[in-house]
């Protein structure tokens, strides 16, 4: 997957926001709490993805060689992919999806309401 289309995936989920941080990572956000990632793997180098998983497909990324824990956040279950290409992008966007909704979830009913997501949502300890 491209940059351009990780960026529109991520902001075609409900109440997702775009900021650039930390020396032009781009952050994607919903309800101000980050769930995905696209940033620079250093000078000259290509564009890493990470994103928030469950704790099964945090498991089974890392010991597919898919991914690896992603820096500073691997203790919030979140994973950096080994290449743009380490899953296809039908997977790659079921992954953001499951991320964006992981990060939801956990946010208020009052927040979740006025982002217009399903208040049903109850918190997912994956």
């Amino acid at each position: 997957m491209t940059p351009d289309a990780f960026k529109a995936c991520c902001l075609s989920l409900p109440g997702a926001t775009h900021v650039v941080q930390w020396g032009g990572a781009a952050v994607f956000k919903v309800g101000g709490k980050i769930f995905a990632i696209a940033g620079s793997l250093g000078q000259g180098e290509d564009v890493a993805f990470s994103f928030k998983a469950s704790d099964m497909a945090y498991a089974l990324l890392i010991e597919q060689g898919l991914a690896r824990p992603a820096p500073y956040l691997a203790r919030a279950k979140w994973v950096r992919l080994m290449a743009r290409d380490s899953l296809p992008d039908t997977d790659l966007v079921a992954c953001l999806s499951q991320a964006h909704a992981l990060v939801a979830a956990r946010l208020t009913r009052t927040a979740r309401r006025e982002l217009g997501l399903a208040l049903s949502a109850q918190p997912n300890p994956n």
